[in-house]
């Protein structure tokens, strides 16, 4: 009889979900099975860059002599995590920008673009805006001490999300740095307050501006910034019109213990993060807008409607704080790393296992039907930590960026670097989902 009544008050909740959210499903397949159905013509992606271990440049090579002299610089330790791409929008060269956090020493700086300078293992890489940013290691927190990603919006403009610490040592505040592109200089900070993540614990890693006012008529000032903080499990909101920030912490922001093991390629490493990806509902869809996120040691995809997350009444009862705004999307039986959504709604992510790239149509039930297999490589694809999707301004088409980083082999010991171990890749959105191949796109 209790079992009747729990399975009866299961439907109720269900068929309760507002029409607003309907479009979201909570359909959940059974856990562990990740055979994924997907179309024969899936092709691979578009080589951009590739490297053995990262190569930087210095200001002159007297300073790389000293960073490598006092171990500032070791061409080993950088792991690149995030790739983003931004093109003048009066024509020019692309410039690609490419994120190293300080997880130990040996990294002289955590966010460079890439040149057409030629190293022995790979592109030289400089760092941005400048190297004087970055220098102090930590010394001076108006400069950028740790960067796992970035964003660029609509309006050329960076924003950095900037963790602070180094080799896990907290040495400033964490904070979020807006640069100009077209200028190279800074236009905003906010240093989040105390209240928003737990020192010695927290450590941001993945930033989301969701702007208010766009281009053509708007200017990118009002925007509601989305910031991950996996190792606390939380999510900080910040409303930058209103200078002020929240923290969402709640059993949807955890890992699941049964995820903690991360499988790439044969080889396995340990860790518990939760809320990792974050992407939002494109405006123009007709659907209430919602944050679609999910912890990188989880099989679930969730949904928190934009309108409550953006409400800091709304996140004031702690853990309890509206639970029942939460959609449970579905279930993928494996772990995926980065995300990205396209404007047509299309939400792109790298799988563990298989080892590639797969899609989904949001207006669809997030079921493994739905989930189609779009880039297959068991070589190239090895943990995909950093993906954007990018509008080319020459014809406004999309494309899908990725940066691979075999962190398997990081976490393993086991990466040779007489190998390609990093590699930034690319295809246009519209080939990519209707099987035209990537290659020269």
């Amino acid at each position: 009889m209790e079992v009747a009544f729990e399975y009866f008050l299961t439907l109720l909740l269900s068929a309760l979900v507002s029409l607003s959210t309907a479009q979201y499903f909570t359909h959940r397949p059974k856990p562990h099975q990740p055979a994924f159905e997907h179309d024969p013509q899936y092709r691979e992606l578009q080589r951009v860059y590739d490297w053995k271990n990262i190569q930087y440049g210095f200001p002159s090579e007297r300073e790389r002599e000293e960073v490598l002299r006092n171990g500032r610089y070791n061409p080993d330790s950088p792991i690149p995590i995030d790739i983003d791409v931004y093109y003048p929008p009066q024509g020019g060269a692309a410039r690609h920008f490419i994120t190293t956090p300080r997880f130990g020493q040996g990294v002289p700086y955590s966010l460079g673009y890439v040149t057409q300078v030629q190293r022995e293992n790979g592109s030289e890489i400089q760092a941005y805006p400048s190297y004087d940013w970055h220098k102090t290691h930590g010394g001076d927190c108006n400069g950028l001490t740790s960067v796992y990603r970035v964003h660029i919006d609509a309006c050329g403009q960076m924003w950095i999300l900037d963790s602070g610490e180094i080799e896990f040592v907290q040495h400033c505040a964490p904070q979020v740095v807006v640069i100009d592109l077209a200028s190279n200089q800074l236009i905003h900070r906010y240093r989040l307050p105390e209240d928003t993540f737990k020192a010695k614990v927290s450590r941001f890693v993945t930033i989301l501006a969701d702007i208010q006012d766009p281009p053509p008529l708007g200017v990118c000032k009002e925007a509601f910034v989305y910031m991950a903080d996996p190792t606390s499990k939380a999510i900080v909101v910040y409303d930058v019109k209103a200078n002020k920030s929240w923290r969402v912490e709640n059993k949807f922001t955890y890992p699941d213990a049964r995820f903690g093991t991360h499988t790439v390629a044969g080889e396995s490493f340990e860790l518990l993060d939760g809320a990792f990806a974050l992407a939002v509902t494109p405006k123009g869809l007709g659907l209430r807008r919602h944050l679609i996120f999910h912890a990188l040691s989880n099989e679930l995809e969730l949904a928190i409607p934009l309108d409550v997350l953006q409400n800091s009444t709304r996140w004031q009862r702690g853990l309890s704080s509206s639970l029942e705004e939460f959609v449970s999307l579905g279930r993928r039986g494996v772990q995926c790393a980065a995300h990205a959504v396209s404007r047509s709604g299309f939400w792109f992510c790298g799988f563990l296992e298989p080892i590639g790239i797969f899609g989904w149509n949001i207006q669809t039930p997030y079921t493994k039907a739905n989930l189609k297999l779009l880039a297959l490589n068991p070589k190239t694809l090895q943990f995909v930590s950093g993906m954007k999707i990018v509008t080319r301004p020459s014809d406004g088409r999309e494309e899908l960026w990725l940066l691979s980083n075999r962190l398997q082999r990081v976490f393993g010991g086991t990466i040779d670097y007489k190998e390609i171990n990093y590699r930034v890749q690319r295809c246009d959105v519209d080939d990519m989902l209707q099987g035209r191949g990537c290659v020269g796109s």
